[in-house]
């Protein structure tokens, strides 16, 4: 099987991407690990929902680059790109359960404080 330029370009530039996020998190979220324990049992527990909410979605986004490159190489074949169309769906309907159950968190963890 012959692999187009263009192929062999997007996945190049999907797996560059997909070295980059981990840093990328680390940047955003900080040293995770170390900011999990707490003075309180309320603090802990949110901060241990939210580390775990944040590699989620990163596992969702890994996901849908993943079935975003198999759409890429199925070569038309379309149970291939039937296939590829359903893991980028359920992947995104997972990232938007997790983004409501980060969002569920902070208003619970707001409530909790006030």
């Amino acid at each position: 099987m012959k692999i187009s330029t263009f192929t062999r370009s997007a996945i190049a530039a999907s797996a560059a991407w997909i070295a980059s996020v981990p840093y990328a998190l680390a940047l955003n979220f900080g040293n995770t690990a170390a900011n999990l324990g707490g003075n309180d049992i309320r603090s802990t527990v949110e901060s241990v929902l939210s580390t775990v909410l944040s590699y989620l979605a990163l596992a969702a986004v890994i996901v849908i680059v993943i079935a975003g490159i198999r759409l890429i190489i199925s070569s038309g074949d379309d149970s291939a790109v039937e296939k590829a169309k359903k893991t980028i769906l359920y992947a995104v309907i997972g990232l938007i359960v997790i983004l409501l159950a980060n969002g569920i968190v902070m208003l619970v963890a707001n409530i909790a404080t006030s």
